[in-house]
């Protein structure tokens, strides 16, 4: 939500599974899960800022 603490910011390390942002659509809050393991590399949207189906959120590189 805006205003809150992001899940994850810019070098953090992220797992397999661990939520890495909630998105909202109507109205109903959904957890996005990472789908790899690795370090955060780039963030490409702010908090609250809405977003297209598919869009990148923000990449991952692998370990």
């Amino acid at each position: 939500a805006p205003g809150e603490a992001p899940f994850v910011e810019l070098g953090n390390r992220v797992s397999v599974g661990q939520t890495i942002c909630i998105l909202e659509a109507m109205k109903l809050m959904n957890e996005l899960e990472a789908e790899l393991s690795g370090e955060v590399v780039e963030i490409l949207v702010e908090n609250g800022t809405p977003v297209e189906y598919n869009q990148v959120l923000m990449r991952v590189r692998t370990s």
